[in-house]
């Protein structure tokens, strides 16, 4: 617990673009609670390289995502905002975790199972590895909490259980962390497939509202989205691309499902969706704008990013030393 508040610890990986469900279903949930926490906001780009990436992308990407943080309503002069690979006790810890981390539970991460699927060619030890990494990535910071989609729960029991099994062999080492998940936009689908979570790698383009996309390609996509035949717009599973807009609509606007329901008895898909993609730009449309101001402001980006890097590295060497001073590393001469 760092300055009477308890910590919280989340990231995003620097590959794609960011999708509407990204936004909905994480960072906005950031910026909501950010004052209630000490906050360590990571642009995850070591972990991006489990899959091959191309260099000059990967660091543009790296750099789009920590500027999307700002402009999304992060102050990166109270919130930690700063690049994984600049801080070396992530992996660090990593290796020491590695150790402490078994196999077996290593083989039951459909993540992995998932990720091998898609990507037969390149199937390395980083790809199953990963879990580690991201355990390091929260117990370096001592997280309380981390807000983690419902895909990524095996991957925090997982560090759960090894911050416990560590805390069992060496004394009380590491914060055993708590799931933060947001009540709202929890989970965005794809406006083309409503059974599959809106995706940055989408292959179909209309399936996912990306934070840059201009106000007619985000009305086009709504007015794409796949419905139903039955023509009312009502929150049930039997309507799932319907729910999906709803639950879009009601995270834009603040709306519980009932009122939307009540706001479109009686009217058609049409105008629901037209609604829906209106909502979606007004929430844009500052974002965009605060991110084209970011862009020119190269000065100030770069000071936020070697400030940051500088105060996550204070913070993780608290941790990594006394980890090192546990396992019985030698004390280094300063």
């Amino acid at each position: 617990m760092l300055d009477g508040k308890k910590t919280l610890f989340s990231g995003m990986q620097a590959t794609g673009n960011l999708t509407l469900g990204n936004y909905l279903g994480a960072l906005k949930n950031w910026v909501s609670i950010s004052d209630n926490y000490q906050t360590f906001y990571c642009v995850v780009d070591m972990h991006s390289i489990t899959i091959r990436q191309d260099p000059a992308e990967l660091r543009k990407r790296a750099r789009t995502l920590l500027m999307l943080y700002i402009a999304a309503g992060l102050d990166p002069e109270k919130n930690c905002i700063y690049y994984q690979s600049h801080v070396s006790g992530h992996a660090e810890l990593t290796w020491i975790l590695n150790c402490f981390t078994y196999m077996g539970e290593l083989n039951r991460m459909t993540q992995f199972k998932d990720k091998a699927a898609k990507h037969a060619d390149n199937i390395n030890s980083g790809l199953f590895t990963y879990p580690v990494l991201m355990a390091a990535d929260i117990l370096l910071f001592q997280a309380d909490v981390v807000p983690v989609g419902i895909d990524q729960m095996q991957h925090l029991e997982l560090t759960r259980d090894i911050a416990i099994r560590f805390n069992n062999l060496f004394g009380d080492v590491f914060t055993v962390p708590e799931a933060y998940i947001g009540k709202t936009g929890a989970k965005i689908m794809s406006l083309q497939n409503p059974e599959k979570k809106m995706s940055k790698s989408d292959e179909n383009p209309n399936g996912s509202i990306y934070l840059m996309d201009d106000m007619d390609t985000v009305i086009r996509k709504c007015k794409r989205a796949v419905t139903d035949s039955e023509g009312c717009v009502r929150y049930c599973d039997g309507q799932p691309g319907v729910k999906n807009l709803i639950d879009i609509y009601c995270s834009c606007t603040g709306k519980a499902p009932a009122e939307v329901e009540r706001e479109f008895d009686g009217r058609g898909y049409g105008e629901f969706k037209m609604a829906v993609g209106e909502a979606v730009v007004s929430i844009l449309k500052p974002l965009q704008e605060r991110f084209a101001e970011l862009s020119q402001d190269k000065v100030y980006i770069d000071r936020m990013i070697k400030e940051n890097a500088e105060k996550a590295t204070y913070f993780s060497n608290k941790t990594l030393r006394k980890v090192q001073k546990k396992v019985g590393f030698p004390e280094r001469i300063r």
